[in-house]
């Protein structure tokens, strides 16, 4: 690309650099070692969610180098900047995870003002862990400048005494240890081996689901997302984002010519056949609200309905991120959806090809067992179910991959927040046959809308995986197994009908019918609700209040602003 023919002209950096009013400007970048050249050439933000949390982002400073590179050898100029994550391993169990998915809104919104406030013109986001990739992609849509997102790459996968382990495991070993199923001894050593390297949670988890997104969606490189954080073929896809993002500027290929409804439904339908985690109903709405594409939980879930499961990972399966990219990577598993007919092929992506025209060299590899046929899958429906009923009425979902009992009934026990339930299940006060309810920790309620991957990993290290079910207003991680129900709406912080649950009250979950009811009139449910009372939260002030004030239903996305609808015009056109 000759970026000396001055396509500064329609850029947003030419508001920054360009012309005589811009002298004070420019004399801020001489100061920074620019040259004039590189003052001229378009901007490219280079945005990474690096921080010393966990290590799914302790990477990606060093892989936002190999962007910068790529992008300068392109003769674009590079500028660099981090925001912030909220890495959910460690948030879990505790007050720390209310600021989990609002830390997606934050993620957005501040590469967001960051571009809007430097006048970059492209923008590549590197993400590492769960709520920080749907919020760099959102980012992405919403400025609507070309742009490529890049994955920071998952964990290695651990190893105590012979046997491949995750963070799951650990989760699930501290339920083993509450029942003395565990040693102390037993729980130091594999707490010290079931994370060996940099990377994101290495199973079908909320990452790694999210991952498998961004190349389905169109938004990332071919392969780039299956690729282990240790594996040195990183540092070369980050190279050549960089160099492909100033083709994407020469086309003006833009996220909103990419994100469309046909790529939201292939990105839904990876999920499905991936296994992957109940958040992509969260997320998808939410990057479609960004492009002002109506796209909700139901839509999500009817993609799920008809798409089949047929990749074997983690938690419901065998295998983890780094076994599927070594035998034919996110690319396999689109291929034979495609060849089966459920993905549109016609769907442009950043390398300015469709979908079909990046999968056509892409050949079946028989000799492997993690990725089915698509004709042959592991079962017919997706890993991931959505539930509607009188106790669910804007939805609810379910991920069912690896499970055999897909329906469920059983008595109402009721928990105002996840840390009673998880009293409960260490001291094993509930019972075989419940079915738990956690509520209050919706979008509005919790605020924040919690994970209970602490619970429901210690019910499977129990024993219990099988024998009760979970439902809850708030969320599941990724790495969730067993009979377990989130984004049940409307809230409870709303008076939606899992308020007005009591014990004892007789719940019917069937994941095949695809409906979540209890056994109430509507006349008794109309009389609960009408002695109902709001409850009243601890958080008054700060972040978490704000969010609580902003944020909308799960069914749209859990979404706290109007969206790409509303717009008159977007950043990029500006």
């Amino acid at each position: 690309m000759d970026v000396k023919t001055n396509i500064k002209s329609r850029l947003p950096s030419r508001h920054v650099t360009e012309g005589p009013a811009r002298a004070p400007h420019r004399s801020y970048y001489y100061a920074m070692g620019l040259t004039t050249e590189q003052i001229h050439q378009p901007f490219v933000g280079v945005a990474s969610c690096w921080n010393e949390a966990a290590p799914c982002n302790i990477s990606l400073m060093r892989q936002a180098q190999a962007v910068k590179k790529g992008v300068a050898a392109a003769q674009g100029t590079p500028r660099e900047f981090c925001t912030i994550t909220v890495t959910d391993g460690i948030a879990m169990g505790h007050a720390g995870m209310r600021a989990s998915l609002p830390s997606r809104e934050a993620i957005a919104d501040t590469v967001e003002l960051t571009m809007r406030g430097h006048g970059y013109d492209a923008l590549v986001g590197l993400a590492g862990c769960d709520k920080s990739l749907p919020g760099m992609m959102m980012a992405m849509v919403r400025l609507n400048v070309p742009s490529i997102f890049i994955y920071g790459g998952s964990i290695l996968p651990g190893n105590f005494r012979g046997q491949v382990v995750t963070v799951q495991d650990m989760f699930e070993a501290v339920g083993k240890h509450s029942v003395g199923a565990m040693s102390d001894e037993d729980l130091n050593e594999i707490e010290m081996v079931a994370c060996p390297s940099a990377g994101a949670c290495g199973a079908q988890f909320t990452a790694n689901t999210m991952a498998t997104v961004s190349e389905a969606i169109g938004l990332a490189l071919p392969y780039s997302a299956g690729a282990p954080a240790p594996y040195e073929i990183r540092d070369r896809f980050c190279m050549a984002a960089g160099e492909q993002i100033m083709d994407l500027v020469r086309l003006n290929l833009r996220p909103r010519d990419i994100v469309t409804r046909k790529a939201l439904e292939n990105a839904a339908a990876t999920v499905a056949a991936s296994g992957g985690s109940t958040n992509a109903a969260l997320h998808l709405p939410a990057i479609a609200h960004e492009c002002g594409i109506e796209f909700t939980l139901f839509d999500v879930a009817e993609v799920f309905k008809r798409t089949p499961y047929i990749a074997d990972l983690k938690p419901g399966g065998r295998y983890v991120a780094k076994d599927m990219f070594e035998i034919g990577g996110i690319p396999l598993l689109m291929k034979t959806l495609l060849d089966h007919g459920y993905l549109h092929g016609d769907c442009m992506t950043v390398t300015g090809r469709t979908i079909a025209e990046n999968l056509k060299s892409v050949k079946w590899n028989p000799d492997q067992d993690v990725v089915y046929p698509a004709n042959k899958p592991i079962t017919a429906t997706g890993g991931v179910v959505g539930l509607k009923g009188n106790l669910a009425p804007e939805g609810a979902i379910v991920k069912v991959a690896g499970m055999s009992e897909l329906k469920f009934t059983g008595p109402a026990r009721c928990f105002d927040g996840e840390e009673a339930c998880f009293e409960a299940v260490r001291k094993k006060t509930y019972k075989e046959g419940d079915v738990l309810v956690i509520r209050y920790e919706g979008p509005k309620g919790g605020p924040g809308m919690r994970e209970m991957l602490s619970t429901t990993a210690a019910l499977y290290g129990q024993g219990m995986g099988g024998k009760v079910a979970l439902i809850t207003d708030g969320r599941f991680s990724g790495a969730t197994r067993g009979f377990c129900i989130g984004h049940v709406g409307p809230e409870a912080a709303i008076g939606g009908p899992i308020a007005l649950l009591r014990d004892g009250d007789i719940i019917t979950i069937d994941a095949v019918a695809g409906t979540l009811d209890v056994k109430l009139s509507d006349d008794e449910l109309a009389k609960r609700k009408k002695d109902w009372k709001p409850r009243e939260t601890d958080y008054t002030s700060g972040y978490i209040w704000k969010y609580a004030q902003q944020v909308g239903p799960a069914v749209n996305g859990a979404v706290t602003h109007p969206g790409g609808a509303a717009e008159k015009q977007s950043y990029a056109d500006s």
